[in-house]
């Protein structure tokens, strides 16, 4: 059999298969119900999520906060303000709570003892990050995510 005669046998054979095939693929996709997430339960939210907790702020900011972004909420005592900085501080490729770099050189300057832990998903990703104000490194890391963790600067500073 030459190339040609064995190639429009086999384009016959398939086209002659594929019309009896199309129809039953098609009514089994229309007897099937489309899978689709399950509604959104009032009270539940959805999009980021993040869970704060702060201790020796010395403030009255100590507490455990939830965080919701996209849409805002929870019981972060400014939830939007929150989110917005995260939003501009958010970087495509960059983690938004990575730690101060190991080679880092920093100034020695103390910031106080407030930690903070913050945990949950942002921008897709896992999040587990926590916070001092040990260093110079530290408190400019920690005042990046002012308001999510609380102001603790001197009043007046920027």
């Amino acid at each position: 059999m030459s190339l040609a005669r064995f190639l429009v046998v086999a384009a016959t054979a398939a086209t002659s298969v594929v019309p009896s095939v199309l129809p039953a693929a098609a009514h089994a996709d229309a007897v099937r119900p489309a899978l689709a997430p399950p509604p959104v339960q009032s009270g539940e939210q959805t999009g980021d999520h993040l869970t704060v907790t702060v201790r020796h702020s010395g403030d009255g900011a100590d507490g455990t906060y939830e965080l919701y972004c996209h849409p805002g909420g929870g019981t972060h005592p400014d939830a939007d303000a929150a989110c917005a900085a995260l939003d501009r501080g958010t970087t495509w490729g960059k983690d938004t709570f990575a730690p101060v770099p190991d080679d880092s050189v920093c100034t020695m300057q103390y910031g106080g003892p407030a930690t903070a832990h913050v945990t949950g998903s942002w921008a897709g990703r896992p999040v587990d990050a926590s916070y001092d104000r040990s260093d110079g490194c530290e408190i400019g890391r920690w005042d990046r995510l002012v308001p999510l963790l609380p102001d603790l600067r001197p009043h007046g500073l920027p």
